[in-house]
């Protein structure tokens, strides 16, 4: 037996099934999964499972983070778009928001819009390096979050930079903190502190920080506003 109701997260459900509860998003394009993710139709409605080892906004969610900006009519920069799997469920949330997906790899790229952007008109992929900010010509006004999944020593440095060209006043960070991208060697908490750190000193309030564990062992989660 199936059964859904609202989360405490705009435009996120839960989809009960076999007595076990998951996070959820309408799909915005009803008939296709992207990874593979199942699909469940109750009341006429179509969800999308979101699995939390694949898609670090969802552990986020599972962790309880305290903030969660993303929702309905939500303009979301997102840096480190791979193939949408996460741009996907974000896409399903913000319904008539835009998200700007940004993937510096081709190849990459080219899954994000076979299999996302092709299906869903507020998805736009925009093939460059998240280290120039000023070549995304598309990038029509400033957003409301400015979400991080880079894979670089240097993924905080990126992702300030792109806050200070785009990101509006009030508005949001979510910054995914790959420990090992950063330091082999470091302890993996003493990293998303040290970077945590680099969002307060760049003028940021941090609201959440969040240890992935045991989704994603060596990853945080940094939420933080913008005066």
């Amino acid at each position: 037996m199936t059964s859904v109701r609202e989360s405490e997260y705009e435009n996120v459900f839960y989809v009960e099934q076999e007595g076990r509860e998951h996070f959820a998003t309408k799909n915005l394009a009803p008939g296709i999964s992207v990874y593979g993710e199942r699909l469940v139709k109750f009341g006429g409605v179509e969800y999308r499972i979101w699995d939390p080892f694949r898609s670090k906004l969802c552990a986020s969610l599972i962790k309880k983070v305290k903030a969660m900006p993303i929702k309905k009519g939500t303009y979301v920069l997102y840096l480190g778009a791979s193939t949408g799997t996460t741009v996907s469920h974000v896409s399903d949330i913000i319904e008539n928001g835009i998200v700007f997906g940004v993937e510096v790899s081709a190849r990459v790229a080219r899954e994000l819009i076979d299999r996302v952007a092709k299906y869903r008109k507020n998805v736009i992929p925009i093939v460059t390096d998240a280290r120039y900010p000023q070549n995304y010509r598309v990038v029509f006004r400033k957003v409301d979050v400015v979400y991080s999944d880079i894979a670089q020593p240097d993924a905080t440095e990126i992702t300030l930079l792109n806050v200070r060209t785009y990101l509006k006043p009030g508005g949001y960070l979510m910054l995914v903190v790959k420990a090992r991208s950063i330091d082999p060697f470091l302890d993996a908490k003493e990293i998303v502190k040290r970077e945590e750190q680099k969002v307060r000193d760049a003028g940021l309030e941090v609201i959440d920080t969040l240890y992935l564990d045991p989704f994603d062992k060596e990853h945080g989660m940094v939420v933080a506003k913008l005066p």
